[in-house]
Protein backbone atom coordinates (compact mmCIF):
# COMPACT_ATOMS: atom_id res chain seq x y z
CA UNK A 1 0.00 0.00 0.00
CA UNK A 2 1.21 3.54 -0.75
CA UNK A 3 2.07 5.53 2.42
CA UNK A 4 -0.79 8.26 1.15
CA UNK A 5 -3.01 5.66 1.08
CA UNK A 6 -1.84 4.49 4.64
CA UNK A 7 -1.94 7.37 6.24
CA UNK A 8 -5.33 8.35 4.76
CA UNK A 9 -6.69 5.15 5.99
CA UNK A 10 -4.94 5.82 9.62
CA UNK A 11 -6.51 9.10 10.07
CA UNK A 12 -9.70 8.14 8.82
CA UNK A 13 -9.68 5.41 11.51
CA UNK A 14 -8.84 7.73 14.25
CA UNK A 15 -11.17 10.41 13.52
CA UNK A 16 -14.08 7.80 13.37
CA UNK A 17 -13.16 6.67 17.05
CA UNK A 18 -12.66 9.74 18.36
CA UNK A 19 -15.30 10.98 17.05
CA UNK A 20 -17.81 8.50 18.13
CA UNK A 21 -16.03 8.70 21.80
CA UNK A 22 -16.32 12.42 21.89
CA UNK A 23 -20.19 11.96 20.83
CA UNK A 24 -20.65 9.67 23.81
CA UNK A 25 -18.82 12.08 26.11
CA UNK A 26 -21.29 14.58 24.95
CA UNK A 27 -24.10 12.31 25.49
CA UNK A 28 -22.87 11.40 28.95
CA UNK A 29 -22.33 15.52 29.75
CA UNK A 30 -25.79 16.17 28.81
CA UNK A 31 -27.28 13.43 30.99
CA UNK A 32 -25.36 14.49 33.94
CA UNK A 33 -26.22 17.97 33.19
CA UNK A 34 -29.95 17.37 32.71
CA UNK A 35 -29.78 15.02 35.90
CA UNK A 36 -27.97 17.91 38.11
CA UNK A 37 -31.14 20.33 37.11
CA UNK A 38 -33.43 17.96 37.93
CA UNK A 39 -32.28 17.80 41.67
CA UNK A 40 -31.78 21.34 41.80
CA UNK A 41 -35.58 21.43 41.33
CA UNK A 42 -36.48 18.44 43.87
CA UNK A 43 -34.14 20.23 46.31
CA UNK A 44 -35.79 23.77 45.58
CA UNK A 45 -39.51 21.50 45.80
CA UNK A 46 -38.67 20.00 48.64
CA UNK A 47 -38.55 23.25 50.94
CA UNK A 48 -41.27 24.58 49.17
CA UNK A 49 -43.22 21.62 49.61
CA UNK A 50 -42.50 20.77 53.16
CA UNK A 51 -43.19 24.58 53.94
CA UNK A 52 -46.99 23.50 52.39
CA UNK A 53 -47.72 20.71 54.50
CA UNK A 54 -46.47 22.48 57.62
CA UNK A 55 -42.89 20.46 58.15
CA UNK A 56 -41.34 23.37 58.14
CA UNK A 57 -42.63 25.92 59.37
CA UNK A 58 -43.11 28.90 56.46
CA UNK A 59 -40.50 31.27 56.15
CA UNK A 60 -40.93 33.91 53.45
CA UNK A 61 -37.68 34.63 52.66
CA UNK A 62 -36.57 31.03 52.45
CA UNK A 63 -39.81 30.10 50.30
CA UNK A 64 -38.81 33.10 47.93
CA UNK A 65 -35.53 32.14 47.37
CA UNK A 66 -36.63 28.30 46.71
CA UNK A 67 -39.36 29.88 43.86
CA UNK A 68 -36.78 32.17 42.28
CA UNK A 69 -34.44 29.30 41.94
CA UNK A 70 -37.13 27.02 40.19
CA UNK A 71 -38.10 29.87 37.88
CA UNK A 72 -34.57 30.35 36.86
CA UNK A 73 -34.12 26.57 36.23
CA UNK A 74 -37.15 26.66 34.18
CA UNK A 75 -36.53 29.43 32.15
CA UNK A 76 -33.21 28.34 30.79
CA UNK A 77 -32.51 26.62 27.60
CA UNK A 78 -31.71 23.04 28.26
CA UNK A 79 -32.14 21.78 24.57
CA UNK A 80 -28.50 20.52 24.28
CA UNK A 81 -28.73 18.30 27.33
CA UNK A 82 -31.61 16.29 25.38
CA UNK A 83 -29.73 14.99 22.57
CA UNK A 84 -30.27 12.14 20.59
CA UNK A 85 -29.87 8.98 21.92
CA UNK A 86 -29.41 10.12 25.58
CA UNK A 87 -32.35 8.06 26.42
CA UNK A 88 -32.79 5.32 28.14
CA UNK A 89 -32.38 2.94 25.63
CA UNK A 90 -29.64 4.00 24.20
CA UNK A 91 -27.57 5.40 27.41
CA UNK A 92 -26.77 4.04 30.88
CA UNK A 93 -27.85 6.28 33.70
CA UNK A 94 -30.82 8.06 32.81
CA UNK A 95 -34.87 7.39 32.87
CA UNK A 96 -35.58 9.58 29.96
CA UNK A 97 -37.94 7.76 27.61
CA UNK A 98 -36.76 8.24 23.82
CA UNK A 99 -40.40 9.52 23.53
CA UNK A 100 -38.95 12.43 24.39
CA UNK A 101 -37.41 12.75 20.86
CA UNK A 102 -40.56 11.25 19.12
CA UNK A 103 -43.01 13.90 20.82
CA UNK A 104 -39.97 16.66 21.10
CA UNK A 105 -42.71 19.43 20.45
CA UNK A 106 -45.24 18.22 22.95
CA UNK A 107 -41.85 17.90 25.43
CA UNK A 108 -41.14 21.50 24.90
CA UNK A 109 -45.18 22.39 25.52
CA UNK A 110 -44.70 20.54 28.78
CA UNK A 111 -41.77 22.46 29.89
CA UNK A 112 -43.58 25.90 28.71
CA UNK A 113 -45.94 24.80 31.19
CA UNK A 114 -43.40 24.23 34.05
CA UNK A 115 -41.52 27.78 33.26
CA UNK A 116 -45.18 29.34 33.37
CA UNK A 117 -45.96 27.31 36.92
CA UNK A 118 -42.25 27.93 38.46
CA UNK A 119 -43.12 32.06 37.04
CA UNK A 120 -45.98 32.03 39.12
CA UNK A 121 -44.87 30.54 41.98
CA UNK A 122 -42.24 32.75 42.19
CA UNK A 123 -44.78 35.59 42.60
CA UNK A 124 -46.33 33.63 45.30
CA UNK A 125 -44.57 31.69 47.44
CA UNK A 126 -43.22 34.74 49.28
CA UNK A 127 -46.85 36.26 49.92
CA UNK A 128 -47.75 33.79 52.83
CA UNK A 129 -48.09 30.18 53.20
CA UNK A 130 -52.10 30.06 51.27
CA UNK A 131 -50.58 32.07 48.35
CA UNK A 132 -47.58 29.42 48.24
CA UNK A 133 -49.57 26.45 48.60
CA UNK A 134 -51.91 27.92 46.16
CA UNK A 135 -49.15 27.51 43.31
CA UNK A 136 -48.09 24.33 44.76
CA UNK A 137 -50.35 22.49 42.56
CA UNK A 138 -49.46 23.53 38.81
CA UNK A 139 -45.99 22.64 39.70
CA UNK A 140 -46.34 19.18 41.11
CA UNK A 141 -48.74 19.17 38.16
CA UNK A 142 -46.63 20.47 35.34
CA UNK A 143 -43.71 17.91 36.77
CA UNK A 144 -46.29 15.08 37.09
CA UNK A 145 -47.55 15.69 33.40
CA UNK A 146 -43.87 14.60 31.61
CA UNK A 147 -42.66 12.71 34.15
CA UNK A 148 -45.69 10.54 33.36
CA UNK A 149 -45.14 9.90 30.04
CA UNK A 150 -41.38 10.64 29.38
CA UNK A 151 -39.87 8.95 32.63
CA UNK A 152 -39.12 5.53 33.08
CA UNK A 153 -39.70 4.01 36.28
CA UNK A 154 -36.91 3.66 39.26
CA UNK A 155 -35.58 -0.30 38.28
Amino acid sequence: MKPLKIITTLTLAISLVAGAALSQDAVSNGIGARKAQMQLFAYNLGTLGAMAKGALPYDAAAASTAASNLAKMASLDGRAMWMPDSDEMSADNTRAKPEIWDNFADYGAKWGDLAAAAQAMDGAAGGGLEALQGAMGAVGGACGACHKIYRAPKQ
